[in-house]
């Protein structure tokens, strides 16, 4: 299950490539994002800046400043952004690729019946995830809509 965290970031970053399509697309502020997305602005502050440190968007200060895209919609995995906002996505630690940590009751992790079952499991969403970007969230109107809404 995502965090709500995570569907902010998601609103948000939808919000940010709707208007990077556009033929002149300009930042937007914070509470131009807050009231598209439906998202409270508190929450936004803290996950702009988690987003804006993993290098997908930029934030310009100043009058005319805000925040913009700087990665393409197609470039950003919904995997990375979801390590990114949620921190390591594996069920289990032996399974993380980026926290990997030997479960502490673990004897053999070659012979575990818990981790050989997980891991099917969690491959098989990771390819899926991996694969996802915002674009196909973009390119799904329905897709994007339920998450809007959720």
């Amino acid at each position: 299950m995502i965090t709500q965290k995570m569907k902010y970031a998601l609103k948000a970053l939808l919000v940010l490539a709707d208007e990077a399509a556009r033929d002149r697309p300009e930042p937007l502020t914070i509470e131009v994002i807050a009231k598209r997305s439906g998202t409270p602005k508190r929450f936004l502050e803290h996950i702009l800046l988690d987003v804006r440190n993993a290098g997908i968007i930029a934030s310009i200060r100043g009058r005319s400043g805000g925040y913009s895209m700087i990665k393409k919609p197609a470039e950003i995995s919904i995997s990375e952004l979801l390590r990114t906002i949620d921190g390591p996505i594996a069920p289990l630690p032996c399974l993380s690729r980026r926290a990997y940590q030997r479960c502490d009751d673990c004897t053999d992790e070659a012979t575990c019946r818990i981790r050989r079952v997980f891991a099917e499991v969690f491959w098989s969403y990771l390819v899926i995830f991996e694969s996802l970007t915002l674009e196909d969230m973009l390119g799904t109107p329905d897709l994007a809509q339920q998450v809007i809404e959720a």
